[in-house]
């Protein structure tokens, strides 16, 4: 799996290699929301370049400096720090307070042959929800969010009740 992830982002799994022993190194409470965290709920992984996590409000700037050190460039924004390695990978840390709580529930877990933190099944819901429900998204994204809330309630039915009506009435119609 880590072969055709490496593949698919042009060495993708070494910057995401990096950016985890960068974070655990320090211990910095940190998880992967978005795509990654889903490949871990979901029955079947899907490769994406997007690696979305999200850090302990207090410890960012710590992070981004640790991150910038092993070799990334960052630049920051008004609900993010988006920053780049070798790869195609695109990594993002979320800054919104909707994330806050989320590395402190989050889990081990194996993704792509790389061992990291996820957002827990809850949390990711959650989050995929919210990113779908983001009118200011591109209808593309938005489009792979509701698919990504779908991979969800296939592989755990019983999310279905957690979803709010509007997502529930999408789900059914597709």
């Amino acid at each position: 799996m880590r072969q055709f992830y490496d593949w698919q982002t042009a060495g993708g799994g070494g910057d995401v290699s990096l950016l985890v022993a960068a974070l655990e190194q320090r211990e910095i409470p940190w998880c992967m929301i978005g795509g990654l965290a889903v490949n871990h709920w979901a029955r079947e992984p899907m490769a994406t370049a997007d690696v979305d996590l999200v850090i302990a409000a207090e410890r960012v700037e710590e992070a981004v400096q640790a991150l910038r050190a092993a070799g990334f460039t960052a630049k920051k924004f008004k609900w993010s720090v988006n920053l780049k390695g070798r790869s195609k990978v695109s990594v993002q840390i979320s800054t919104e307070d909707v994330y806050r709580d989320f590395p402190a529930r989050s889990t081990p877990a194996d993704i792509h042959g790389i061992l990291m933190r996820v957002a827990s099944l809850p949390d990711t819901l959650q989050g995929k929800i919210l990113a779908y429900r983001d009118a200011t998204r591109r209808p593309s994204k938005r489009q792979k969010d509701l698919m990504d809330i779908m991979r969800l309630v296939e592989a755990h039915p019983k999310l279905r009740r957690k979803l709010p009506a509007n997502v529930a009435k999408k789900i059914s119609q597709a």
